[in-house]
C-alpha cells in the first residue's frame, strides 16, 4: 500500500481507532479504584449491578473520556481549518484569543457570584460553560472585527489581531484573579489550566449539537480549504469567493472552539499538533486530513487526562498542562524546521 491510497487511509484510521479504545480501556479500569475487564464490561451492560462501580463508571470516567474526545477532535478539526485559512502552519485555535475570551468570562463570572449558584439542575451545572462559551464568541467576534480591512477578511491581520486582543484578555483575567478569595481562586486557576476533572454528562449534551452540526459543513468545504492555501488571486480565478469562505470556515472554527473551551477550559496545542502529525500519517489533502485530526486530538486529549489523572497520583495534574509539557517542544521543533525552510 502506498501512501496515497484508500487502502492505506483506511488502515491509518483504524489504528487510531483501536488506539482510541486502547486508551478508553485504561482509562475505565485504572484510578483509584482499579477494576477488571469483566467488571467493566458487566457494569456496562447492566449483568453485575454494583452501586460503587456504576458511580465510578457512569458519574466519573466515562464522562471524562467522552468529553476528552470530543473536546479533542473538535480542537484538531478546528486546528486544521485555522491552518487552512491563514496559509500558516504555526496557526492554533489559542492565537484567535477564543481560549482567553472564555477564560475572561469565567473568572468575571465567578469573581462577580462566588459561589451563589448551588445545585445540579441545569442551570447550576451549565452556567460556568455557558458564560465560557459566551466569551468566547464575544473574543473572536472582536478579532473578526479587527481582521476585517476593505471588505475581505486578511489572514495576517487575523493572526495579529488574535495575539493582541489574547494579551488584553490575559491581563483582564489576571486583574480579577488577583481580586478572588483563595477558594474560587483555585477553580479559576484549574479550569483556565485546562481541565475536564468536572466532566458529566450535562456538559456532553450541552456542547455536543455544535460538534453534530459544524463539523459536517466544515468536511464539505475540504476541497474549498485545499484551494484557500492557493494564493487569493489565484483562487479567485477558480471561480472560488475566497472572502465569503474563508468567513464562514471562521465562523465554524469559532463555534466548534468556543464549545470546547466551554467545558474543558483552555486546552492549547491539540489545535496545532493534530494538523502536523495528521499531514505525515495522511497528506494535506483536506477530505483526509479532517477526519485524521479529529481522531488524533481526541486521543491527545484521552491519553493526557489519564496521565494526568494516573501518573501523579494522588495528585491530579489537569490535563492541559500535560498537553503543554508536550506541546511547547513541539511548537519549538516547528518554528525551528520553517526557519530552515523559510
Amino acid at each position: 500500500m502506498t501512501k496515497g491510497s484508500r487502502g492505506y487511509y483506511t488502515a491509518v484510521l483504524g489504528v487510531m481507532i483501536l488506539l482510541l479504545l486502547f486508551g478508553a480501556y485504561f482509562s475505565l479500569t485504572q484510578g483509584s479504584m482499579d477494576m477488571t475487564v469483566k467488571e467493566v464490561i458487566t457494569t456496562l451492560l447492566r449483568l453485575d449491578v454494583q452501586p460503587d462501580r456504576d458511580l465510578v463508571i457512569f458519574e466519573f470516567r466515562l464522562p471524562r473520556i467522552v468529553i476528552a474526545v470530543l473536546v479533542g477532535a473538535g480542537l484538531g478539526i478546528a486546528g486544521a481549518v485555522l491552518q487552512g485559512i491563514t496559509r500558516n502552519g504555526l496557526a492554533d485555535p489559542g492565537i484567535l484569543g477564543i481560549n482567553a475570551g472564555a477564560g475572561a468570562a469565567m473568572v468575571i463570572f465567578l469573581f462577580f457570584y462566588q459561589g451563589e449558584i448551588k445545585g445540579t439542575g441545569w442551570g447550576a451545572i451549565m452556567a460556568m460553560p455557558m458564560f465560557g462559551l459566551i466569551g468566547g464568541l464575544l473574543s473572536a467576534a472582536l478579532i473578526f472585527v479587527f481582521a476585517w480591512k476593505r471588505g475581505s477578511l486578511e489572514p495576517e491581520r487575523l493572526l495579529l489581531s488574535g495575539i493582541a486582543v489574547a494579551s488584553g484578555l490575559g491581563a483582564l483575567t489576571i486583574y480579577f484573579t488577583l481580586k478572588m478569595d483563595a477558594k474560587d481562586f483555585e477553580m479559576a486557576a484549574v479550569w483556565t489550566a485546562g481541565s475536564i476533572y468536572n466532566a458529566n454528562w450535562k456538559y456532553i449534551v450541552s456542547m455536543l449539537p455544535w460538534l453534530l452540526i459544524l463539523i459536517p459543513v466544515i468536511y464539505s468545504k475540504s476541497r474549498l480549504l485545499d484551494l484557500l492555501g492557493l494564493k487569493d488571486e489565484s483562487t479567485r480565478s477558480l471561480g472560488v469567493a475566497a472572502d465569503k469562505q474563508r468567513t464562514l470556515l471562521l465562523l465554524c472554527s469559532v463555534g466548534i472552539v468556543s464549545a470546547c473551551v466551554s467545558v474543558s477550559g483552555g486546552i492549547g496545542f491539540i489545535g496545532l499538533m493534530s494538523p502536523h502529525i495528521a499531514a505525515r500519517l495522511v497528506g494535506r489533502r483536506h477530505s483526509r486530513l479532517l477526519p485524521a485530526c479529529g481522531l488524533i486530538g481526541g486521543l491527545l486529549v484521552m491519553s493526557s487526562d489519564y496521565i494526568g489523572r494516573t501518573l501523579f497520583s494522588p495528585v491530579e495534574l489537569p490535563a492541559g498542562m500535560v498537553v503543554a509539557i508536550l506541546g511547547g517542544p513541539y511548537f519549538i521543533y516547528l518554528m525551528y524546521r520553517n526557519r530552515r525552510q523559510g
